[in-house]
């Protein structure tokens, strides 16, 4: 299992914690006599706990403690709901979008914008070409702007309307 998620969700630093909560649940559900394949199961379950992660870290990220705010200023003005919750549906749309990205080309984005890796340092870790994770970010962008588009996320010329950019060049 350990294997499945390094290679599945690499951007993911928890793997032990995810392959324990997903035995927990394995044998819960075993108990329970709810498992009629055990690898699917298990499989299932570890690929939503990691998709979830990705989702609480996400919230948690866009959260700072109070006592972290220097400006107290901004517990004053009014905040604009509509605003945030947009922001929110496009945040979701975005995880939506990447989680239904081949496996590969998933793996190539994540490591990309989650964890900042240059186009050469992602070809060195998956053991491909700088020029096969170019196409693998072309792709993810294309992809995800089909997406976008299909949720009625996009403005005027192809441009998300959340501004999220992904560049298709090497840097």
């Amino acid at each position: 299992m350990r294997a499945y998620l390094q290679k599945r969700f690499p951007a993911l630093s928890d793997h032990d914690d995810l392959v324990q909560e997903a035995y927990v649940r394995l044998l819960r559900a075993r108990r329970e006599g709810r498992i009629t394949s055990a690898k699917v199961f298990l499989f299932t379950v570890t690929r939503n706990l990691a998709i979830d992660m990705f989702r609480r870290r996400r919230h948690a990220s866009a959260h700072e403690p109070i006592s972290d705010l220097v400006d107290q200023r901004a517990l004053d003005e009014p905040v604009d709901f509509v605003a945030a919750s947009e922001h929110q549906r496009r945040l979701d749309a975005l995880l939506e979008a990447v989680v239904a990205l081949p496996e590969r080309c998933r793996m190539v984005m994540m490591l990309r914008h989650l964890d900042g890796l240059s186009y050469k340092e992602i070809a060195d870790r998956l053991g491909i070409s700088a020029n096969t994770v170019r196409v693998h970010m072309v792709k993810g962008v294309k992809d995800c702007t089909v997406f976008f588009r299909k949720q009625g996320l996009l403005d005027g010329v192809g441009e998300p309307a959340s501004a999220v950019r992904v560049e298709e060049t090497a840097p």
